[in-house]
């Protein structure tokens, strides 16, 4: 277990919601939602490990993320929570819930289902960016051009590139683990749960209308493993529903939390 880095974006005194950010990401991505949720919510959201502030480590398996948040939970003094996941963090989230009930008040995961993914998708990005040498980049649009040999998605190099922090003696480094996410991706590409694991409490369920990553044959499993699920597509958004459609992202979040 490894103490976790988080941002409070407000709202103290009210009932806590906990957001946990997707593979590459960190809690630096959701300030502008986290600030828009805290008139309902206190909001804190994590640097999960290997990301962000957060500390490095080779571990990167799901029942290890799941003891980091409880041991962060425990010293926050939070018996319970709202979480609210994105892609990876959502699996965790499900995880989370399906496994210690008790410690959810309810579950918002973003745009992921709990089953299996293409571990292939994600393999290329981060051999791409395991060429880069950090220390010898002059500017971030060096690694965006190196990048761009592999990656084809302008947004997506742009998102990469953010994990990239020149330190005080001019050095750039990486944010993220790559090599322990590079070694543990097939790992974060299976599902987070086992045969059997279900949770009762209240879910949300926000998908991506021009997103791949919740289909139509995942509906079925997800009304299985949470039998108060429900389900709202953001339209004209992709697998980032709080960036690229921010206020429907927030008006759904805050229908569910109320």
């Amino acid at each position: 277990m490894l103490p976790l880095f988080h941002r409070d974006f407000g709202g103290a005194g009210k009932p806590p919601l906990v957001i946990i950010h997707g593979l590459l990401g960190s809690s630096r991505n959701w300030q502008t939602v986290g600030a828009a949720l805290a008139a309902q919510r206190h909001v804190l959201a994590l640097d999960l490990r290997n990301h962000g502030m957060s500390p490095h480590a080779e571990d990167h398996d799901f029942a290890t993320l799941e003891a980091d948040v409880l041991r962060w939970m425990d010293a926050q003094g939070l018996a319970s929570a709202a979480l609210l996941g994105h892609s990876m963090g959502g699996k965790l989230a499900m995880a989370l819930a399906c496994h210690h009930p008790a410690r959810v008040e309810r579950l918002v995961s973003v745009d992921i289902a709990p089953r299996d993914y293409d571990a292939s998708k994600f393999r290329g990005i981060l051999e791409a960016m395991l060429a880069i040498v950090p220390e010898k980049l002059a500017s971030r649009a060096e690694a965006e051009t190196q990048l761009g040999a592999v990656v084809k998605d302008w947004a997506m190099i742009k998102f990469l590139t953010t994990n990239l922090e020149r330190g005080d003696d001019g050095v750039f480094h990486w944010r993220v683990n790559v090599p322990a996410l590079h070694a543990e991706l097939d790992e974060i590409a299976r599902t987070s749960l086992s045969p059997g694991d279900r949770y009762k409490g209240p879910t949300l369920f926000v998908i991506g209308g021009r997103s791949w990553h919740v289909r139509a044959e995942d509906r079925p499993e997800i009304a299985a493993r949470f039998p108060q699920a429900r389900i709202e597509t953001v339209a004209e958004s992709g697998h980032n529903p709080h960036i690229e459609q921010r206020e429907a992202f927030v008006a759904a979040v805050t229908e569910f939390l109320r």
